[in-house]
């Protein structure tokens, strides 16, 4: 994605999309990526998989893996770097997986390109997703010419989801030529951690009970917004600017 013309010249928001069960759902795949990187890692099935739908972040739910499934936490500690070059390959050799049995979620494509379309908003991702495995993501279905990777954040960078808030704040900011904190980066997401994110990182929240989270456990987590779906699209490009309306948006 270009970085868009502004009208003074700087971007003055920072939309910060999550992507699974917010943009896209690809069932089992990540999972069947876990299950095969630790046979190969480990050398003997895993019993125990992640939970679905949590927004845990990848490092951390491999983390999670190897200990569930009876790993010591020193040998985890000692597999981890390892676990995190396996499953992004284990990933893409599924990519045709990824297209045949996920899925864009209703509303999704026309959310992204509306904002995509607005000059003074910058459209990036932020997620638990190693960068290779949400680029796949993102490609598949064809989102990532409405997204600026590029100045995303991903697990890859920092296993702790709400410090990713900042990379990406700082990733925009040097491209764009803009200041982004908490008055103009919104976060759009599904999970209680993509509002525990914006509470701890530094965005505001909009949150889209697209997920495995009711929308009422949303609203009580602390999200400025909870939408049912994405598939109002004017709706939600008014409730960014509502929530940065201290960047002057209009």
């Amino acid at each position: 994605m270009t970085p868009p013309a502004t009208s003074g010249g700087a971007a003055r928001a920072l939309v910060l999309w999550d992507i699974d069960r917010t943009l896209v759902y690809v069932g089992e795949v990540d999972r069947t990526a876990y299950r095969e990187a630790f046979a190969e890692v480990v050398g003997r099935p895993a019993e125990r998989l992640p939970a679905k739908g949590t927004g845990v972040t990848m490092p951390l739910a491999i983390r999670g893996l190897l200990e569930d499934n009876g790993v010591s936490a020193d040998e985890a500690e000692a597999l981890l770097p390892r676990m995190l070059e396996a499953v992004p390959l284990r990933f893409a050799a599924h990519t045709e997986d990824v297209r045949e049995l996920g899925a864009v979620l209703p509303g999704a494509m026309q959310a992204l390109k509306a904002v995509a379309a607005e000059p003074d908003l910058v459209s990036t991702v932020l997620t638990g997703n190693l960068e290779a495995n949400a680029l796949i993501k993102l490609r598949v279905f064809g989102m990532d010419r409405y997204v600026d990777a590029a100045v995303g954040g991903f697990s890859s960078d920092d296993a702790h989801r709400p410090a990713l808030v900042a990379v990406a704040q700082g990733r925009a900011g040097e491209r764009y030529g803009s200041v982004f904190d908490l008055g103009n980066t919104v976060i759009v997401g599904d999970s209680l951690e993509d509002v525990r994110t914006g509470l701890e990182g530094g965005a505001r929240v909009i949150a889209v009970a697209s997920g495995t989270t009711s929308a009422d456990r949303l609203v009580e987590a602390g999200a400025d917004v909870v939408l049912p779906d994405l598939t109002d699209a004017a709706r939600l490009l008014q409730e960014i600017r509502e929530l940065t309306t201290a960047t002057g948006l209009r």
